[in-house]
């Protein structure tokens, strides 16, 4: 078993306070919240995100990348998009110092890994999306541009658009919030569609490409001219409202 490494006084971290430490080369981010330390992976393990950079609010720190909370007393993970616990280490405080022992395994109780997604055979020439974290063009899936426009067949369309993160679709997800068809003015027999999106964070970074996808994949149908995607956020995209389907998908029970 690790041993306990003395890594701060006590009087370096203010309550509430934070500081990135190092323990036996492994980088930790250590907390002081009312009256008492912990400490966790600095790793967000959403996309490895600096935790320690995040805000601490009582004992929750937000990863400042996207958004996804954690425990500092257990490293489990509270919202989305991460669905993993990150690390939670020992902590003990003697001779005016915060000791900190690594531990070897993630014991937080939290939502367990990602699922991951099988790619998505497509042929011929489609339209492509890109990935928001490398920028490397993808495809979409093929979507079907036949039959009677309606509310329920717009859903079904939209379950080709899913999360480049958490490769679920949008529908699952519970991103859409309404979808509205509106007669085209300038263009008989055409429909404009309006849909009304949220996002799991107001500042996540797959915003703009679920859009594209969004407008790409509703616009090979042949009775629509015009796609409006509206962003809203309220009420606040919270994970109960995904599908049974998204959350067995995302191993979430």
């Amino acid at each position: 078993m690790a041993k306990f490494i003395r890594v701060a006084a006590t009087s370096e971290v203010p309550d509430p306070g934070k500081t990135l430490v190092e323990v036996d080369g492994e980088m930790v981010a250590l907390f002081h919240a009312d009256g008492s330390f912990y400490a966790i992976d600095d790793v967000c393990t959403h996309d490895g995100g600096p935790l320690a950079d995040g805000e601490l609010r009582s004992h929750t720190i937000s990863c400042p990348r996207h958004g996804a909370k954690f425990d500092i007393r257990t490293g489990a993970a509270l919202t989305m998009p991460a669905v993993r616990p990150t690390r939670a280490h020992d902590v003990k405080v003697e001779d005016g110092g915060v000791w900190v022992r690594l531990r070897d395994d993630v014991s937080a109780t939290g939502p367990a890994a990602h699922a991951t997604a099988s790619p998505i055979a497509v042929t011929g020439s489609q339209p492509t999306a890109h990935s928001a974290s490398s920028g490397t063009p993808s495809p979409l899936p093929a979507t079907a541009a036949a039959g009677t426009l309606c509310e329920d067949s717009i859903r079904e369309m939209l379950k080709d658009v899913k999360d480049p993160e958490l490769f679920v679709n949008i529908v699952d997800l519970g991103l859409v919030y309404g979808v509205t068809l509106e007669p085209a003015a300038d263009v008989p027999d055409k429909q404009k569609i309006v849909i009304d999106m949220t996002m799991t964070s107001p500042a996540c970074p797959a915003g703009p490409q679920l859009i594209g996808d969004t407008k790409r994949v509703l616009g090979t149908h042949p009775e629509v001219t015009a796609v409006e995607v509206r962003i809203v956020m309220d009420p606040p995209w919270t994970p109960d409202k995904m599908t049974e389907a998204a959350r067995d998908q995302l191993g979430i029970f």
